[in-house]
Formats: C-alpha cells, structure tokens, sequence
C-alpha cells in the first residue's frame, strides 16, 4: 500500500509518480491510501491515470482508498470514476 497526504497538485503529482516507480507493480494490486489527501486538481488526476495505466500495463490494478469529496467530485466532472476501483477509508 502506498499512502499519499496533503493535497495532490501541481507541486506534488510528480512526488506520487516517483513513489510509484520504486515499486514492484507486474501483475499486483497497488492500493494507494488517499484518505489523507485534502485536494486534488487536474495534474493529480493525471498522475493517477497515469499510474493506473502503468499498474494495467504489467496486469496488476490500481486500488483508490478513502478519496474525499472534492476527489470523488472530480472525478464525477471528468467522467473518470469508472476508471478506478474505490474503496472507503477503513
């Protein structure tokens, strides 16, 4: 599990890809625990597109946990809920 705070931006989407590549994905499921994360605009979505992609590229899936409702309201506006598997935060 990859757990991500504060708010997923401009300034921070590049930190989560850079997680992301020091991990093991081929035909895993990575959970990333967003239930810490306050805000997310359109570079942090791009980042977990791109995430998903990459995770759906070596078979694995791409779990979002706890998103909050600026998130889930984002992703409703961009037509990307679907995209993604959610889960509440625990």
């Amino acid at each position: 599990m990859l757990t991500v705070g504060g708010e997923l931006d401009m300034d921070t989407a590049p930190h989560l890809a850079d997680a992301a590549d020091t991990l093991d994905l081929p035909g895993r499921t990575l959970a990333l625990d967003l239930s810490a994360v306050t805000f997310i605009d359109s570079c942090g979505l791009n980042a977990l597109l791109a995430l998903r992609h990459r995770v759906h590229l070596t078979g694995g899936t791409l779990e979002l946990i706890g998103l909050c409702e600026q998130a889930l309201h984002l992703l409703d506006l961009t037509g990307t809920r679907g995209l993604f598997t959610l889960h509440a935060a625990p």
